[in-house]
């Protein structure tokens, strides 16, 4: 019974943490929800987060992450680019949530066993955000899919993006497939996560999430192809369906690709590619080459970066750009390493999901949902803990006579 209260409270730890990622800017809801009020609702998610951790972890035990750790050495460009309040009281802000979050990732690394766990804690987490989503869509058409943003699906019950909710979508996707390939879960049930977010993904037009997806997935499956006869046909089926797909629907799959975007409109990744130029070339001070101007929106010059790369050089500097590498390295290295299992597998897909979306997606120097994305991968390639010796029972002992205490007979 202590176990699963214990679970139980991992679990909404995990949540919590989830609520944190999730923002504070994006689409007009169906009721509209002052920014400051989500604010501190997603703030007081990582303060609770952070208090559940430590109440049921309070000998403070955790287990050696080099994940964890290259995180907390995040944490040293941060404080010293935002120490200097070029980018004001906000940078210390986002300073102290990073430190919060990283904490309570130490916290939680005493349950990373190599296990499934936190995977079921992510599909139910982000499934029930995209529960939210789907309610939205058929309560408010409209506003779930307005004209700002070409028509694509947007949260309308909670501020999401289309990027946003893609995410959440082709992530839950994915490892509810590896899970079912891997018989952790029935076809039932993964049917029941797979299809609405599909449904989701197509709505939101999200490229980079669809090519994180079918990639990731290619990877992980194609580590499980020698020793998985379901992993073997599920690629067969795949390949079969895709080539049918390309040519029976490839002008569909087109124009669903192009989203209506002119060519020079996508050569430049919707503008995307001007800001990076701009960043580029934006001088910097020595100080600012090596540690970044200081934590802020992942923004410059009032427009998003959408690189995690850039945003990683623009706020944490070079140094901040050899710790996120370090992350991919490490995590990648590692998942290379094991041997085949289910657990390898969802950790390559997550990994190489946030790889690929780290072209055109910030999140991987701060706080994110890709952090936690790649938190998950590194409790799949923890080694499992030892187990504990059983206990045994104390055997009282019989009282001994005094004439039988002497070792002499006389």
């Amino acid at each position: 019974m202590a176990a699963d209260h214990t679970s139980k409270i991992v679990g909404t730890v995990w949540g919590l943490l989830i609520l944190n990622t999730l923002g504070s800017a994006g689409a007009k809801t169906i009721v509209p929800l002052p920014r400051s009020l989500i604010q501190m609702v997603t703030m007081g998610a990582l303060v609770a987060a952070f208090a559940l951790a430590l109440a049921v972890n309070l000998r403070l035990r955790v287990r050696p992450s080099a994940f964890v750790f290259l995180l907390t050495l995040l944490l040293v460009p941060s404080v010293i680019s935002s120490a200097d309040l070029e980018s004001g009281f906000g940078a210390l802000f986002r300073c102290a949530r990073l430190a919060l979050f990283v904490g309570t990732l130490w916290l939680l690394s005493r349950w990373w066993d190599g296990s499934v766990t936190f995977v079921r804690h992510h599909i139910r987490m982000y499934f029930a955000v995209l529960g939210s989503v789907a309610a939205g869509a058929l309560i408010s058409p409209g506003a779930a899919m307005p004209d700002l943003y070409g028509g694509r699906l947007v949260g309308a019950l909670w501020p999401l993006t289309p990027p946003q909710i893609g995410q959440y979508a082709a992530v839950i996707i994915g490892l509810a497939v590896l899970l079912l390939l891997g018989r952790r879960t029935d076809g039932a049930g993964a049917a029941l996560v797979i299809v609405p977010a599909l449904v989701l993904l197509a709505l939101t037009h999200t490229r980079t999430a669809t090519l994180g997806l079918l990639i990731g997935l290619a990877l992980a499956i194609g580590s499980l192809i020698l020793t998985s006869a379901a992993a073997r046909r599920f690629f067969v089926w795949a390949v079969l369906c895709a080539t049918v797909a390309a040519v029976g629907f490839g002008s569909a799959l087109r124009a669903w690709f192009l989203r209506g975007q002119s060519q020079e409109n996508f050569t430049s990744l919707t503008g995307r590619a001007k800001v990076w130029d701009a960043l580029l070339a934006a001088p910097r001070t020595t100080s600012e080459y090596l540690f970044g101007a200081g934590l802020g929106d992942k923004s410059f010059g009032g427009l998003p970066i959408d690189n995690s790369w850039l945003a990683a050089y623009h706020e944490q500097g070079m140094t901040g750009v050899a710790l996120v590498a370090a992350v991919i390295l490490v995590l990648g290295g590692v998942a290379l390493l094991r041997p085949p299992s289910l657990s390898r597998a969802c950790a390559i897909f997550l990994i190489s999901y946030c790889a690929i979306a780290s072209y055109t997606e910030a999140g991987l120097g701060d706080a994110s949902p890709y952090l936690l994305h790649l938190a998950v991968a590194a409790s799949l390639l923890a080694a499992p803990a030892p187990a504990s010796p059983p206990e045994t029972p104390d055997v009282p002992r019989r009282p001994v006579p005094r004439w039988a205490r002497t070792s002499e007979v006389t």
